[in-house]
């Protein structure tokens, strides 16, 4: 049986019909119980104009708190799936990971710095220093990479050394002022809680155009597949389409990190299950990738929310849970 080197469009709508049913899911579950019928009855008031069978407080939890959370992890799983797979293509790599190049050093260092220098930091601050530090940090990966020669490793090794430099510098200023830890630490263990709309509004639109370009560069990486020499003999400029899905993946990334701090295995677990289930073609890997993500994390954030409520887990902890053994599971296959 020949792989999928083109998104059948049964794949896309069996994806997007999992993401419907899930999202539901996660709006009708919570630490407060709404039950599952007076929220669908309040969804129906709001389409039809009837008469909700939420009170008022309620309704707000619903508006306010439930459902842009789970806008919000949708947004951001897609955006860490879509880059985790992206980068792999350019890195030629199944581990290569979204935070690669330096951002969630970036974002980690800046966010420290902010919290150490105002201990009182307002809580819309710490999104917009994670964003400035995430690109910062690939920014300063870039710049290495171009001075120190061309090439995917080079560029590879520069955000190794950025990301450890930046991590260093994080861990001393830390120590230096331990009252702030427990903040600093919750921020890196990753979070989605929500006060309204306003998370979702500040990373949409750079996910919005990341995704747009990386959806559309998603058959130059199977071209980049081939090897560079035969990429340009197809009309294919290596260089320049890795710059722009870099460029693209790491704009979405910072964006993610922002609003919801470091979330990993997102974009290592999903863009690999992908190729297990439907091939390893980058036209299909990257779209459904996008679909698969947001999936895992709505599902990972309905467990953090609801597990030990009214107590919260990091939702980084849960993917951790889950990404770990199906690591497992893969080496072992593999070793089969």
């Amino acid at each position: 049986m020949s792989t999928p080197t083109r998104l059948a469009w049964w794949h896309l709508l069996a994806a997007l019909l999992v993401l419907l049913l899930v999202a539901t899911g996660a709006v009708l579950l919570g630490a407060v119980d709404l039950g599952p019928q007076r929220v669908l009855g309040e969804l129906a008031a709001q389409l039809t104009g009837g008469r909700s069978p939420l009170t008022e407080q309620e309704a707000a939890v619903l508006w306010q708190l439930r459902l842009p959370r789970v806008v919000l992890a949708g947004l951001v799983g897609a955006a860490l799936a879509c880059s985790g797979a992206t980068f792999q293509g350019v890195f030629r790599n199944p581990l290569a990971d979204p935070y690669l190049l330096g951002a969630a050093a970036g974002a980690g260092l800046a966010v420290t710095v902010v919290v150490v220098l105002v201990p009182q930091t307002p809580a819309a601050l710490v999104p917009v220093a994670a964003f400035a530090g995430s690109l910062g940090g690939v920014g300063l990966t870039w710049g290495m990479g171009r001075t120190a020669g061309p090439g995917t490793a080079t560029l590879l090794l520069a955000g190794v050394a950025v990301a450890s430099f930046l991590t260093a510098i994080q861990t001393f200023v830390q120590q230096l002022n331990t009252v702030t830890l427990q903040r600093v630490y919750g921020w890196i263990l990753g979070g989605l809680a929500t006060t309204g709309w306003s998370q979702v509004v500040q990373a949409l639109p750079y996910i919005a155009v990341a995704v747009v370009v990386l959806c559309a560069c998603a058959g130059l990486l199977d071209v980049l597949a081939l090897g560079d020499e035969e990429a340009a003999s197809l009309g294919v400029r290596p260089p320049v389409v890795r710059m722009l899905v870099l460029g693209a993946a790491s704009l979405a990334t910072a964006a993610a990190v922002s609003v919801s701090g470091l979330i990993g295995f997102v974009g290592i677990v999903v863009p690999h299950l992908v190729r297990l289930l439907f091939g390893a073609s980058y036209r299909v890997v990257v779209p459904l990738s996008l679909a698969g993500g947001a999936v895992f994390l709505i599902a990972a954030d309905v467990v953090a929310r609801t597990v030990l409520a009214p107590a919260e887990l990091p939702i980084g902890v849960v993917t951790a849970f889950a990404g770990a053994p199906f690591f497992v599971l893969v080496l072992r296959a593999r070793r089969a």
